[in-house]
């Protein structure tokens, strides 16, 4: 009996790495490429850009054909991921700007994955662009949950690759040798530093990355046009191809740290565009890099289309995310809060409800969660927000405010090329009665109807 009892304990001894490892808390990544097209990546087709390194992690990992950002801009984008919130109640819907720096705020007490994740114990640090609120505001990173930020603030600010100044957490970092004009300093280049430097630093601890690249948005700038010097292109699109292969490279450099250090089992990188393609596929470097596969995909940024809305993304975590799998199942930005909440043992506020669903089991191999709805809109310049609404493959789009409601087939139509909205009169009433659904009401934010009617009384005056 005592033999069996000492047995017993020798096991538990024995077995108490494996049920560590097994409640071990992982580091998550959200890489975010501000611009990048699917057809910017080698494993969706791209055959003039090199980018090895995505072509292995997305092998190495589950590519996703259908990963659907916040909104086709990039402040409301990042503000989706950070909130988990679809733009029907996102706090921001447009890209607002502040001057003389800054843009719009996230409001006070707002629910963000950081606040959230530190509750758990997780060190967090956003790098690259900011673009939620200066410093001084309700939106800086420090006021939700970051740790430490390095990068640009301002996304009008991020515009300039050989910049004056970043800010290292919330102080001015001058750079000397950009200024009066010369361009002797890459800002990518300190940021990746930066990047490297604090996931070294916080290796032994959970950690939370939002790495926000501003590569490939123009002003179109690199340092080194690298294997694309000769080629017989127009320097905007040298400088374009380089700014992804930068990219590419980036990425091989933070996941052989994470080799480096151990923890790349313990680490999930999700890499995702914020809202696809800047350049309009009929132009010429839309044509040089076929960015829209073939017309695959129709329309670019600013858009309602798949080809705004639908990201290159993958995800990657040695031995929990299925190698080599490729899978055309929708989630979108909203979702990672719920997911990252679950992965790092969490709690979501409880009078806090995210739009988003955890997509735990369906990294790991499972279906995707199932949903009534996805939901986007983008409020700039004009009457009302441009809409647009997936159920199950029925996608139905407003391309203007208070325009009819295109309907589209996603399942025999990805390209978006037939509008079958005056044959499916019943599924048009029901895409405007789910948009009106999906969004909350908000004097910042008016839906087309409001916007229009406000518009018609001022003239009248």
């Amino acid at each position: 009996m005592m033999k069996q009892f000492f047995t017993a304990i020798a096991f538990v001894f024995a077995c108490m790495p494996l049920f560590a490892a097994a409640t071990e808390k992982p580091n998550l990544i959200f890489v975010l490429s501000d611009d990048i097209a699917q057809g910017d990546l080698g494993v969706y087709g791209q055959k003039l850009i090199q980018t090895p390194n995505l072509d292995r992690l997305c092998n190495e990992g589950t590519r996703y054909l259908s990963a659907y950002t916040g909104t086709s801009v990039c402040a409301p984008a990042r503000s989706s991921f950070f909130t988990g919130l679809h733009m029907g109640h996102c706090p921001t819907r447009a890209n607002r700007e502040i001057q003389p720096e800054g843009q719009r705020p996230l409001p006070a007490d707002t629910v963000t994955i950081a606040k959230i994740l530190k509750t758990a114990g997780y060190k967090t640090a956003t790098m690259g662009k900011w673009g939620m609120g200066m410093f001084d505001t309700s939106g800086s990173p420090f006021n939700n949950g970051v740790d430490h930020f390095f990068g640009y603030n301002c996304q009008r600010h991020a515009h300039s690759y050989f910049p004056n100044y970043l800010y290292n957490d919330d102080q001015r970092f001058e750079i000397p040798e950009n200024q009066g004009g010369k361009k002797q300093v890459y800002a990518q280049e300190l940021i990746q530093q930066d990047v490297l430097k604090w996931v070294d630093a916080n290796s032994s601890d959970p950690f939370f990355l939002f790495y926000a690249i501003t590569l490939p948005h123009g002003r179109f700038e690199i340092d080194d046009q690298g294997i694309y010097k000769d080629k017989p292109w127009t320097e905007t699109e040298k400088n374009y191809a380089a700014m992804v292969t930068r990219i590419d490279s980036d990425m091989g450099e933070l996941v052989e740290l994470l080799k480096a250090k151990g923890i790349d089992k313990n680490t999930l990188i999700v890499f995702s565009g914020d809202n696809g393609s800047s350049f309009n596929p009929n132009t010429a470097i839309g044509k040089r890099f076929n960015q829209t596969m073939d017309g695959k995909l129709r329309g670019f940024k600013r858009g309602m289309y798949e080809g705004a809305l639908r990201q290159a993304a993958f995800a990657w975590w040695p031995g929990t995310v299925p190698a080599g799998r490729v899978t055309d199942e929708p989630w979108a930005f909203w979702d990672l809060l719920p997911t990252f909440a679950e992965l790092g043992q969490a709690e979501i506020p409880q009078d806090f409800q995210p739009d988003g669903y955890s997509l735990v089991n369906f990294l790991e191999g499972g279906p995707a969660p199932q949903r009534d709805y996805f939901y986007w809109e983008l409020h700039e310049n004009r009457p009302g927000p441009i809409q647009a609404i997936r159920w199950g493959d029925w996608k139905a789009v407003r391309p203007a405010p208070g325009a009819d409601i295109e309907l589209y087939d996603l399942a025999n139509d990805l390209g978006e090329t037939t509008d079958l909205a005056q044959s499916h009169s019943e599924l048009v009433s029901k895409a405007v009665a789910t948009m009106n659904e999906a969004r909350t009401p908000h004097p910042d934010w008016p839906d087309p109807a409001t916007a229009a009617a406000a518009k018609k009384k001022s003239q009248k005056k």
